[in-house]
């Protein structure tokens, strides 16, 4: 089973705060769903929109030129 990670577990996971995941979260900066009122996020998409932010911020980087 694909493995789900609770709000308090992503935040550690990405060493950042709650509130900061909160913010993300309002404008859909981060792939989520709730279930039963909370959120949860699948650790596979979690790290797929990890290599994306990593790509872009590369790319921004170095001017386009990756």
């Amino acid at each position: 089973m694909e493995e789900l990670l609770t709000l308090e577990e992503l935040a550690k996971y990405l060493k950042i705060s709650k509130h900061t995941l909160y913010k993300m979260l309002e404008r859909g900066k981060i792939p989520a769903f709730k279930i039963a009122n909370q959120w949860r996020f699948k650790k596979s998409d979690i790290d797929k929109w990890i290599e994306q932010q990593r790509k872009t911020t590369l790319k921004e980087q170095n001017n386009g030129w990756v």
